[in-house]
């Protein structure tokens, strides 16, 4: 039997709220996700010469630290969000083509929720830190997609962008 999906942070008037896990049991709960980065080439070309370095400081380095700020604060960003005792966070970035950078964001937690806001969040705000790091370079910087690569713990497991079932 195949069960509909049904938006969790509506109450039965139809009215947003925050998820009640209360019930749950904690568990290790992870995700990862990815945040695309492309360039103009001649500013991909600039980026690798400097070794990542703009006016503005080491972009990457300047993105982490950003992204993993933003992680631990996403339920202030996000009204539904629990807050979290983040027990990892780790920012990673790398060209994957001429003119490509993956940024990629794992988080994890032992909790009654999971961490897929905070690992879509910190991805995307290492993202627009790269941008606002290049922008003298070129305001032809474009973000995206953004996306959700895996999720493991609760109720459903993403893998490489698709749910599976339990």
């Amino acid at each position: 039997m195949t069960r509909s999906p049904k938006i969790t942070h509506l109450d039965a008037s139809g009215h947003p709220r925050m998820v009640d896990v209360g019930g749950k049991r904690a568990s290790r709960r992870s995700a990862l996700a990815e945040a695309r980065v492309h360039f103009p080439p001649a500013v991909a070309d600039a980026l690798r010469t400097s070794g990542l370095r703009a006016a503005k400081g080491p972009v990457l380095d300047t993105a982490i630290i950003a992204g993993t700020l933003a992680v631990k604060r996403t339920h202030e960003l996000i009204p539904f969000c629990h807050p979290l005792a983040i027990e990892r966070c780790v920012i990673s970035a790398e060209f994957v083509g001429a003119a490509e950078l993956a940024i990629r964001c794992e988080v994890a937690v032992t909790h009654k929720t999971g961490v897929e806001m905070e690992a879509l969040t910190g991805a995307m705000v290492a993202a627009l830190t790269v941008y606002d790091m290049c922008k003298a370079l070129s305001h032809a910087i474009v973000i995206g997609p953004v996306r959700l690569l895996d999720k493991a713990g609760g109720k459903r497991r993403i893998s490489a962008g698709r749910e599976l079932r339990r």
